[in-house]
Parts: structure tokens; sequence; C-alpha cells
């Protein structure tokens, strides 16, 4: 989902959830009835799904990376299978990180594609087909858990522990994708990430569940450059809030912020205002990755934005370092048990 999701769904429940919960209780048995009976593409490969409950940004990006860089280190040829969500192309393709744009494949696989392979189609059986014929014996799915269209060997739910599950409510009423124990029939893990309490519920269900229950945290780099300065923050992200209070937290003194849609384009107005109010205020600009990314494939001006702009780079810390390469091992169990006609019971 592209759009800005309605701030709503990340209330507790209100007349307009409610207004919509005889949509969403259909929406939700549907996606549940086709995760349960969709007919699963097999590859030859083992294949890790890193999905959300919900839409909207949770920390799927950094924690694909993580597991990816996990995988290499445990002696694979990883790839990744993405959609390109904010990309154009209409036929699957291997990201080429130094002539594709992101208005051609997506922002988030310009920065996956630094780490290993990434195909870029919502075919994901095309996409996988490339990836295997170029070398990759071991796949990474950003997204389509949902979607039910391969069978991943070990499926982990990433969840943001502030906000948690939102409304608890299935689209349209809330940002739930499926009812909650319809999709964690099919995780093997859930991943809370960053400090609150919004993912209780969830951790909690997962635990009862036997699922396996993660936590990680999201830590910044470079931001003793921002010491000291006054920052104008902005971010098209699926929760621009969450990058907001990262800065807030690295020692800069965050005077403005502006938050867009996630995969935003940045419009000629966008960045005239944005640069009119940094250079009115005496403020450094800031922003995400995934939002530079954008702004470098764009206009001339956005090019120039860009190069004005900090761009705060994050990496993921589990909270227990062992896990990421736990996780790998299970999926390479899971593979060998799939080899041998032995599927795990859900």
């Amino acid at each position: 989902m592209t759009g800005e999701a309605p701030p709503f769904w990340w209330e507790e429940p209100d007349w307009r959830a409610m207004a919509l919960s005889p949509v969403s209780g259909v929406y939700g048995l549907v996606a549940a009835r086709r995760m349960i009976s969709a007919r699963r593409h097999k590859l030859p490969v083992p294949v890790l799904c890193v999905g959300n409950f919900t839409v909207g940004g949770a920390g799927k990006t950094p924690a694909v990376i993580t597991l990816t860089d996990a995988a290499r280190k445990a002696g694979r040829h990883p790839g990744i299978l993405s959609r390109g969500y904010g990309g154009s192309l209409s036929r699957p393709h291997i990201v080429d990180p130094g002539h594709d744009s992101a208005r051609h494949v997506g922002d988030e696989p310009i920065l996956l594609a630094a780490h290993a392979p990434v195909a870029v189609t919502p075919d994901r059986a095309a996409g996988a087909r490339l990836l295997m014929n170029a070398g990759c014996d071991f796949l990474l799915m950003d997204d389509g858990f949902q979607s039910a269209r391969l069978q991943f060997d070990y499926a982990l739910l990433v969840v943001d522990a502030r906000r948690g599950l939102g409304n608890g409510f299935s689209i349209p009423a809330g940002p739930m994708r499926a009812p909650l124990l319809s999709q964690l029939r099919f995780a093997n893990a859930v991943l809370a990430i960053g400090e609150g309490d919004g993912a209780g519920a969830v951790v909690r269900q997962a635990a009862r569940a036997g699922r396996s229950v993660y936590g990680a945290s999201i830590k910044p780099r470079g931001q003793d450059r921002l010491s000291g300065k006054r920052l104008f923050a902005f971010a098209g992200i699926g929760d621009p809030d969450k990058f907001f209070e990262t800065l807030r937290r690295s020692g800069g003194d965050l005077v403005a912020t502006r938050g867009f849609a996630d995969h935003h384009s940045f419009s000629e107005t966008d960045i005239a205002e944005l640069e009119s109010e940094a250079d009115t205020g005496g403020l450094q600009l800031v922003t995400t990755a995934k939002d530079a990314v954008r702004l470098r494939g764009g206009s001339p001006a956005a090019k120039a934005l860009a190069k004005r702009t900090f761009v705060l780079e994050i990496d993921l810390a589990f909270d227990d370092p062992r896990v990421p390469v736990k996780i790998i091992d299970h999926t390479l169990d899971a593979f060998a048990r799939r080899q041998h006609g032995v599927s795990r019971t859900t």
C-alpha cells in the first residue's frame, strides 16, 4: 500500500472503524481463506519470508538486510524477492543499483541491492527463477506473506513495538492484512522492533500459539554529526513519527518535522517548501535512506535537495545477536525437511 494510512487505524476503535467493520470482516475472511487454500509454488531452494501483520512501516527492510547478511555469513548466496512498491517496471527485473532509479524499481529494492541481488516483480515465482539463474541458493521474501504465492520454509513477522496492530481491525477499518490468528497459523516467529508496549497483545498471542518471539531495536549511524544542530526532518515512509523519535534521541535539536505518505514522490512544490523553511530557520535538513534514494533518482531539484540533506542511516540490532543465525539455520532445517517430504504442522 503506497497511500497514507488513515490516522484512526492507529487509535482506539471509534465510529469510523465500527462503520467499516462489516467490510473489514469480509476482507479478513477472504484474506484468511486465501492463505489457507492457496496453491503455493514450491522452489528448489530455501525460502525465508519477512512480512508484516499490518500495512505501514514496522522495520521490515532493516530486518531483511540483517538476515541477508546472516545468510551470507552462513555460506549461502542470498537473493531477495521484492514487489517493488513505487516502481514502474512491468516485467521481472534484477535491480542494478548503479543504473536503476527508485522511479523504476522502487526505493526499498535500491537499498536492498547493496546487500544481495534483488528481483523486482509482483510475480514472485518469476523473480525467484531470475535469482536462481543468477546463482542465488537462498531466497528472502521482502513481504509477500499474505499473498500466498510461494511456499516458504520460515516466516518471520515484524511488528512495531510502539504501534502494535493499531486498532486490531482488518482493512479498511484498520491496518491488519488478515486476522491475527490466521496470520500466526503460517508464521514461525514474531519480531518486535523498538520500545513500547503496543505489541504486547500480539506477543502474548504468539507465545500462546507456540511461536518464537524476538526483540530488536533501531540503531542510528553517524548521529554524532547532528549533535548541537537545529534540525528539520522530513520523511515519506510508513511511520514518519518513528523516524522523528529516533532523531530526538540522537542528540540534535529537532525544530520542525514534515511527514509524507509512504513511498512519496517529491514534487517541485514539496522541494521548494522544504528548502524555503530550512533556509528561513537556518535548519539542517534530515531524512531517511529510503527518501534519499527517491530524491537522488528524481529531478535536478530533487537531486540538489538530496545533496544538502543529511541522511540518517540505521542498523537493526537484535536483543540476542545469535538470533539472525538461528533463523537462517531454522530455515535451512525446514527446507531439508521439505525436500524429504516432511512438513511442519500448523
